[in-house]
């Protein structure tokens, strides 16, 4: 059995988003420690070293091609995690940029789910898009991103509803505040950690690990009447 009891042995997973230490990573290692033969994507040219053993493939989610190419390179899928996401605290308001991070926080995430609907269909498999906390909180500092997590969270929705006639099952986890190298920036601030700390109930931020175990939860039989949902994994900080 693999991480929190769950095992994949003979599942295909695809991870988008996967290249750096963080929750995409988290997420591939812990199907993988699970039994599943698991690929990832992400837009650096290697993975990061610990995760090098998994097939990699350099992936820009605004380039539909490139997607659909990928999508055509993949025969079968059982679970396709969505996890590709920008941000930049406090540089959001610039019009450019702001479109930008919707481009690939949210239509990124709907140009895979579309891509991947073949196989998804065939295998009765679920999609799992990883929104945020902020998809229910103003976000003055990440407008950008706040904006894409909450229509990330109402895509799930709405994909839920349209594919589940066809056996697809699209869920969602929202993370808290994550430890990762996209929230380094934020963690340079050291009012903010502590502020953070101070008000999770928790008392802690959380660990990309952290979010992994949800995710496999969704994915499984354990959850197969579970579709449009999004999973809170904040430490408590979205209920004070």
């Amino acid at each position: 059995m693999g991480r929190a009891g769950f095992s994949y042995a003979g599942a295909q997973v695809l991870v988008i988003g996967a290249s750096r230490a963080g929750i995409g990573a988290a997420i591939a290692r812990a199907f993988a420690a699970a039994g599943a033969s698991v690929a990832i994507t992400g837009v650096e040219p290697e993975p990061d070293p610990a995760d090098s053993h998994f097939p990699y493939t350099r992936l820009d989610v605004t380039d539909m091609a490139a997607v659909e190419a990928l999508s055509a390179a993949t025969p079968r899928l059982d679970v396709l995690v969505n996890c590709a996401a920008i941000t930049a605290r406090g540089e959001e308001m610039a019009p450019e940029f702001f479109s930008r991070v919707v481009d690939i926080n949210l239509t990124g995430t709907m140009r895979c789910a579309l891509a991947f609907r073949p196989q998804l269909a065939a295998s009765k498999g679920c999609v799992i898009n990883i929104a945020s906390m902020y998809a229910g909180f103003g976000s003055p500092r990440n407008p950008a991103y706040g904006a894409s997590k909450a229509a990330v969270q109402q895509l799930t929705k709405s994909l839920a509803i349209a594919w589940a006639s066809e056996g697809i099952r699209v869920n969602a986890v929202a993370p808290g505040f994550i430890v990762t190298a996209q929230s380094a920036r934020s963690r340079e601030d050291a009012t903010h950690v502590a502020n953070v700390n101070a008000r999770t109930p928790l008392g802690r931020w959380g660990q990309p690990e952290d979010i992994a175990g949800p995710v496999l939860f969704l994915a499984s039989e354990a959850a197969k009447f579970m579709t449009g949902a999004c999973i809170p994994v904040d430490g408590g900080y979205s209920v004070v």
